[in-house]
């Protein structure tokens, strides 16, 4: 048995009810695998929220909640002296409050900054997973199934952006989630595996509105919109919407990529363009064709 957590950026909706019971359970109260968790400070899982898009006719949100990875191979733990950090046979990470006593290092070397230093006490500290509500045979007892028991942030979650479960039980809820959306590891996690998988996190999209000729004045409603990227290999198509706007997400990030845009009885426009940033390439007027 692999204790894990999926999280799903496309479900999460930034109301901080995970952040929020994560407090609730661990600020003032010393469990068995860590010292209380300070008020301010510390975020044990927090919500990152970015705005995209460079230009305001199109700019949108995306929020994406970050806790431990809980890595198979930690850097906390490479970091630390006489055994103060240890992943558990279930997968979860943790600290030793008295061991990790005096090392720094360990916060340090998280690659997401998870771990956080807690300078009046002189330790790290960081999620971790409940692993005392997992291991509480009167909590077990009180939720009446096994199969609820589960951390307090995912039990917290209105929208399913948390997701716990067995990792080793190829027909659990965690792993089938998993298998049918896009594993996006957030930056500093690049190669790295561990028992939180973060699920649909954005990585750039390109977006435009097309017309027709300017003299009719009306967008162009329909219109096929294919950008490739030969970089990659990879390519996209999309059509415009109601309004004349298309959008593609989901590009890799710092590429070049040729757009063609084309409607029956019209020419074809075509162009590259980059994605460093999410884009918004303005407006592209179609001309009939000859």
């Amino acid at each position: 048995m692999r204790w894990g957590i999926a999280v799903d950026s496309r479900r999460c909706m930034a109301c901080y009810c995970c952040f929020t019971a994560c407090k609730d359970e661990h600020c003032g109260y010393a469990g068995k695998y860590s010292a209380p968790q300070p008020m301010m400070g510390q975020f044990w899982i927090n919500i990152k929220e970015w705005e995209r898009g460079d230009d305001s006719r199109r700019v949108k949100t995306a929020t994406v909640p970050v806790l431990c990875a809980h890595c198979e191979k930690p850097a906390c733990a490479e970091a630390a002296k006489g055994g103060a950090v240890y992943r558990r046979s279930d997968g979860i990470v943790i600290i030793d409050p008295e061991k990790s006593k005096g090392q720094k290092a360990i916060a340090e070397a998280c690659p997401l900054g998870a771990v956080f230093w807690n300078e009046e006490l002189r330790i790290p500290q960081k999620c971790t997973m409940c692993a005392e509500l997992l291991d509480d045979g009167e909590y077990l007892a009180y939720l009446g199934d096994p199969a609820l028991k589960r951390p307090r942030c995912v039990e917290a979650c209105p929208n399913r952006a948390l997701i716990f479960g067995d990792l080793d039980d190829p027909d659990s809820e965690i792993n089938k989630i998993i298998a049918a959306n896009r594993v996006t590891p957030p930056e500093g996690m690049e190669g790295r595996k561990g028992s939180v998988t973060y699920l649909n996190i954005p990585t750039v999209f390109l977006a435009g509105t097309v017309c027709l000729p300017r003299e009719l004045d009306e967008v162009a409603i329909g219109a096929t919109v294919r950008v490739s990227c030969e970089e990659s290999g990879e390519s996209w198509e999309t059509v415009t919407n109601y309004f004349g706007d298309w959008e593609v997400e989901w590009l890799p990030k710092g590429k070049t990529v040729d757009v063609r845009i084309g409607m029956d009885g019209y020419k074809e426009v075509r162009y590259t363009a980059t994605t460093d940033e999410d884009h918004y390439v303005a407006v592209t007027y179609l001309e009939l064709a000859d």
